[in-house]
């Protein structure tokens, strides 16, 4: 901070940032209540982020995606840099679905619009949604290139002083299956950002706070909470390997996950050297990523009482080999990231395990369950998404949780919805009882779902279903959970891969339990 400005007594502190993250949930609603796809409005897969002019996050809504609070300042500073903060006028927008600078794949949109005060920009409103639909091959894990998975949108101006780019938005229009639904949930971003800019300068014109001091108190506070947590953990190296579900052309068809956390005095390094190399598969897993869910993990071990902004993860360090499967090279497959990418908190867990055995917890069944169903032909289009819990890991003082989606907290689709979106019939979902890990504490239960197609025409299908031949290990003596299991017309099959449904075709997608921790009793 400048030596010329005061601290922010506490209480002040307090109360303004209550309002700040009060003014960051209100552009959310603006954005879920205007948005389109049933991602916003019933999976929340979406993240509203502030950040201060030079792009440092300063607050994100309730509801937010783990990994996009930090992905999305990210995203910030590559517009910072391409555009200049000069050249920016009020009414700009900015998006982008670049996996580099952006979530890790092309089907989140990033879009980020300055916001002025006096003619100046004193910080951004950003928003980051999973599309409906971004083109190209269904999101599955057997994408070969990164040129199959969709439409690719560089760093662009969408709207230039409240005009919009009429030639991106007919591209974009004429590369997805759904453009209404895709293009409404586009111009919802660009609403919830104009709501934030409002409420932040509400905010100023009430209070007169200096913004830019505002901002330096809390992300410093912040970083100084995150290091006294740090400084609370054994020095030390601590080391934990994960294997999940590989292509055959690995060695034993295994995906390895190695991971170092090095803690030392106040600052924290996790090093993932010794991971499995970059595979033409759409399981790879960009840096931005790998950053994010390693830093969530952190925070939620050690310190999760502290704000989410810039400070808390200034004193981490994360750094995976370029060309690995956690660092992959352009133009690498992406688009399921996730299914590699949420194994990193277990990964760093299992590390931990030895310095903080009592805040720890086992590996998750199967992260990253997925459906999408797409019209092959008819009269009516449709692209629906469908998240799928899975168990969580146990504990030392708690059962592990059933049907969620841990590590990301994106909410189980609602049968009523996808009935309603797409011509298929649930004949059943329930938890999948007893897929568990035993143990002191027993891991969580996953989800048993099964659906027939009813339409006349054909659909495309794709699915991600994670863990189906490497099933969560458990912790501290803690038996494994259940692997997962995906049945077509009663015979298992590859969940990667397109697949094509017909009238009468039945899924059954059974998603893995959570590890056991402990030896189990008896």
């Amino acid at each position: 901070m400048s030596g010329t400005r005061q601290a922010i007594d506490p209480i002040t502190l307090e109360i303004l940032w209550t309002r700040l993250v009060s003014a960051v949930d209100e552009a959310a609603a603006t954005f879920v209540r205007t948005s389109f796809s049933t991602l916003v409005r019933e999976a929340n897969d979406y993240a509203v982020v502030l950040t201060d002019r030079r792009g440092r996050n300063i607050a994100q809504s309730s509801q937010s995606i783990p990994s996009f609070i930090s992905t999305m300042p990210v995203t910030i500073r590559h517009f910072i840099e391409t555009f200049g903060i000069e050249s920016m006028r009020e009414g700009d927008a900015f998006i982008t679905n670049d996996p580099w600078i952006g979530t890790g794949h092309l089907n989140d949109a990033s879009l980020a619009a300055p916001i002025f005060r006096n003619g100046e920009v004193i910080g951004f409103a950003g928003v980051v949604s999973h599309l409906p639909d971004i083109g190209g091959r269904l999101r599955n894990a057997a994408n070969r290139e990164l040129f199959e998975e969709g439409l690719q949108i560089p760093p662009m101006r969408i709207l230039a002083a409240g005009k919009p780019e009429a030639a991106l938005i007919q591209l974009i229009r004429a590369n997805v299956r759904v453009p209404d639904e895709t293009m409404g949930d586009i111009w919802a971003q660009i609403s919830c950002c104009g709501t934030l800019a409002d409420r932040i300068n509400v905010l100023i014109d009430e209070t007169a706070i200096d913004f830019d001091a505002f901002s330096d108190e809390i992300i410093s506070r912040t970083g100084n909470a995150m290091r006294d947590a740090i400084v609370a953990v054994p020095d030390g190296v601590y080391d934990y390997v994960i294997e999940n579900d590989g292509p055959s052309e690995m060695p034993g068809g295994v995906i390895r996950i190695a991971c170092s956390v090095t803690v030392a005095g106040d600052r924290i390094a996790v090093d993932y050297t010794g991971s499995s190399p970059q595979v033409s598969l759409a399981i790879n897993t960009v840096a931005n990523y790998t950053f994010a869910y390693s830093a969530y993990a952190l925070k939620a071990l050690l310190a999760p009482w502290i704000p989410n902004n810039e400070g808390s993860f200034a004193a981490i360090s994360v750094t995976a080999p370029e060309g690995s499967i956690l660092n992959p090279t352009k133009p690498a497959p992406c688009g399921a990231r996730g299914m590699i990418g949420h194994l990193l908190p277990p990964a760093i867990f299992g590390a931990l395990a030895e310095a903080l055995p009592d805040r720890i917890q086992a590996s998750p069944g199967s992260p990253s369950n997925n459906v999408q169903l797409a019209s092959l032909s008819g009269h009516v289009r449709y692209a629906v998404n469908a998240f799928i819990g899975a168990g969580q890991g146990a504990g030392q003082h708690q059962d592990g949780m059933s049907a969620i989606s841990f590590p990301s907290n994106l909410s189980n689709t609602p049968i009523e919805v996808l009935e309603s979106q797409a011509p298929i019939e649930v004949r059943s979902r329930a938890i999948r009882r007893g897929s568990g890990g035993r143990g002191h504490r027993r891991g969580g239960d996953g989800i048993s779902f099964e659906f027939a197609m009813r339409g006349d025409s054909p659909a495309i299908a794709s699915f991600m279903v994670n863990r189906v031949r490497r099933p969560a290990a458990g912790l501290a003596g803690g038996e494994p959970g259940a692997a997962a299991r995906f049945e077509l017309n009663g015979k298992p099959t590859e969940p990667s891969g397109q697949h094509v449904l017909r009238k009468g075709d039945v899924v059954l997608i059974e998603t893995g339990g959570g590890g056991g921790f402990g030896t189990p009793r008896g």
